[in-house]
């Protein structure tokens, strides 16, 4: 077993970070100390100030061919889908935008790991599988509620039963994705998205996206009582009086998260 750390997270100094699973002699699958690191790093990450968006990758050719099954064994007994679930809990509740670049294979855990992602941009070259049934398993890693939220019952029960390689404008036809782009664009086109995001008040962006996980699950009545709140804590901060204010100046806003 190597000694590297199975995630890596790099700082540009803009408030863009890079979150990348570091084993690409494994397209990127994960073992199970790899879970435990990501859900530290995210932790991490939410509780920065400075970190605005995150960029999620793979290093090497591949995106992730998720849960490292290499171990023998049962892959998946109770404690170890602990660990797993608590990396999806850390990634789905962080505050920031994620971005998911996708690379080469996206399988199984990593399919869905994109799929967690607010946004996932992919290369024209990758390929996607909800390959649990092809290895005996049931799906996990939150397929099951995002393949149903996202593109109905039936569609999902195809995806996770055959288990069927995809490609990224298969992917993308189904509503799964954001965009395709050309091979070798994939981290590109994230950062620019991230840079867009830059110019956004941060608590408004992480309050929208609270609200929209909430939504796809919660009523109508609900989500429009989450909105009023949102907008009422919008009306205490610097950064919102900062908007306006620009606006009235015709000028771009400068955010400070605060």
């Amino acid at each position: 077993m190597s000694d590297d750390p199975v995630v890596l997270a790099d700082r540009d100094g803009s408030g863009i970070v890079t979150v990348t699973l570091n084993r690409p002699e494994t397209k990127n699958s994960v073992p199970p100390e790899g879970w435990t690191e990501l859900a530290g790093v995210l932790g991490d990450i939410a509780g920065r100030a400075d970190d605005r968006v995150v960029v999620l990758t793979g290093a090497g050719g591949d995106f992730c061919a998720g849960s490292d099954l290499r171990g023998g064994g049962s892959p998946a007994p109770r404690r170890a889908m602990q660990v797993v679930n608590a990396a999806l809990f850390a990634l789905r509740d962080l505050p920031q935008p994620t971005i998911a670049a996708v690379r080469g294979v996206a399988v199984g855990g990593g399919f869905n790991l994109a799929l967690a992602c607010d946004l996932a941009i992919a290369e024209e070259n990758a390929r996607f599988s909800q390959i649990f049934s092809r290895r005996g398993l049931s799906v996990d890693f939150g397929g099951t509620w995002f393949l149903t939220h996202m593109i109905g019952l039936h569609r999902a029960k195809e995806l996770a039963f055959f288990g069927r390689v995809l490609t990224a404008p298969d992917v993308h036809a189904l509503g799964l994705l954001n965009k395709v782009v050309p091979e070798g664009r994939a981290l590109a086109e994230a950062y620019a998205w991230a840079r867009d995001l830059l110019a956004l008040a941060p608590l408004a962006l992480a309050q929208t996206k609270e609200m929209l996980n909430l939504a796809a699950a919660g009523s109508f009545h609900d989500s429009v009582l989450r909105e009023a709140a949102a907008q009422n804590l919008n009306g205490t901060t610097e950064d919102t009086r900062e908007a306006i204010q620009a606006f009235l100046e015709k000028r771009e806003p400068v955010f400070r998260n605060r």
